[in-house]
């Protein structure tokens, strides 16, 4: 398991941590922010990871969210879909909704995001 994107997520959980809880709402929007922010990194870094370990160069790595939806699609096939159905998702929620729009409240819904991109990280080692 990549030790590195596992940090991300643990660090996330932390951040998250900060955040007042009312009425299962997280009622501060910087903390979740940031928790989703270092989520999603994690899930790159895990991604940059694996590729990594199956011959791409270091200066070829994605940089770009349509450059790894396409190394996914290369790299990770084997999966047959599912772990690029799993970022889409990732970055659905954690990137976009969760740190660009700051529009996830709701406590079951933040951990379940974060937990899927643990769950990702995992599948991919």
């Amino acid at each position: 398991m990549p030790q590195e994107a596992m940090r991300y997520i643990e660090n996330a959980k932390e951040t998250l941590k900060k955040s007042p809880i009312e009425d299962n709402l997280y009622t501060d929007d910087k903390y979740v922010k940031s928790a989703c922010g270092i989520a999603y990194l994690g899930v790159l870094k895990a991604i940059d990871t694996y590729l990594l370990l199956h011959g791409l160069e270091k200066k070829k790595l994605p940089k770009k969210v349509e450059e790894y939806r396409k190394s996914i699609k290369s790299f990770a096939s084997q999966h047959n879909g599912k772990l690029l159905r799993q970022f889409e998702d990732i970055y659905d929620e954690l990137h976009i909704a969760g740190y660009y729009r700051g529009m996830l409240h709701s406590v079951s819904t933040v951990k379940g995001a974060i937990n899927t991109a643990k769950d990702f990280i995992e599948r991919l080692s």
